[in-house]
């Protein structure tokens, strides 16, 4: 399947959304200030329409067959969290793309960031307006519950804290010495993964966990630098973490390794 380095999201909502002109006044009374436009995306099936909310603006359109196949929940390498989705997800006039469009000019971290940040809060919006029950979030090929989604992006709204489990797949696979876990998405907003071998007693759920905070470490302050050691969650544990460059794409990782004092 191809790699996807842009953002977007996929909403499944409800079958009719009232045609076209209750669709747009829904928008305008959201306040998100609607316009159609001519402009052409794979992920996106002909028409589609702007919306702006805050400093950011967005495309919604009907989900091509390329986004739905790339978001197919049966595929190996997506991801789910929480609640399965049912056999007739992708039925014609269920499923939404929505696309963050590129800032004038370079984008930063930071900049990113509060743009994204304006993204999920008018994606809240949408996931009302269409009844929505699932999520796909695209740069870690994962779904999840939209009620769940929208409450994670209140919680982030009102602590300030990313909704990490939404926004980040944690994908477990088999390696010589046992098997690991790395993070998926993460590179979007840090430019490194973050990988580590599951220590032996360990469930993936504690893994995950651990992985979890060091994630949030990355979206928040930004990429790992140099090698560190830190004290890990329980008493006497620690962690190590070691930056990669990989010179083939010249993204990075993070290795992690666990280990106790006791």
């Amino acid at each position: 399947m191809p790699v996807v380095p842009e953002p977007f999201a996929l909403i499944v909502g409800r079958m009719d959304d009232g045609g076209e002109a209750g669709f747009l006044g829904a928008l305008r009374r959201m306040g998100l200030r609607p316009e159609t436009v001519t402009t052409k995306d794979r992920r996106a099936e002909a028409s589609l329409i702007r919306v702006r909310f805050g400093s950011t603006s967005a495309l919604i359109g009907r989900a091509s067959a390329y986004a739905l196949d790339l978001a197919d929940p049966l595929h190996p390498a997506t991801s789910q969290l929480a609640s399965r989705l049912d056999e007739t997800w992708r039925d014609a006039g269920r499923v939404w793309a929505v696309i963050p469009e590129a800032a004038g000019g370079p984008d930063t971290a930071g900049n990113l960031a509060m743009r994204l940040r304006e993204f999920f809060k008018a994606m809240v919006l949408l996931i009302d307006l269409f009844d929505a029950s699932h999520i796909f979030w695209a740069p870690a090929r994962l779904w999840t519950d939209a009620p769940q989604f929208r409450n994670a992006i209140a919680e982030m709204l009102a602590s300030g804290m990313p909704p990490v489990l939404h926004l980040i797949a944690f994908r477990r696979s088999d390696a010589p010495g046992g098997a690991i876990v790395r993070t998926r998405g993460l590179a979007l907003f840090g430019g490194q993964e973050v990988e580590g071998r599951i220590p032996a007693g360990w469930t993936v759920a504690e893994m995950v966990r651990r992985l979890a905070r060091l994630a949030l470490d990355i979206l928040l302050n930004g990429p790992v630098a140099a090698p560190r050691r830190l004290r890990g969650l329980d008493p006497g544990e620690w962690v190590s973490l070691t930056p990669v460059a990989d010179e083939a794409d010249g993204s990075g990782t993070v290795r992690v390794e666990f280990g106790s004092d006791l």
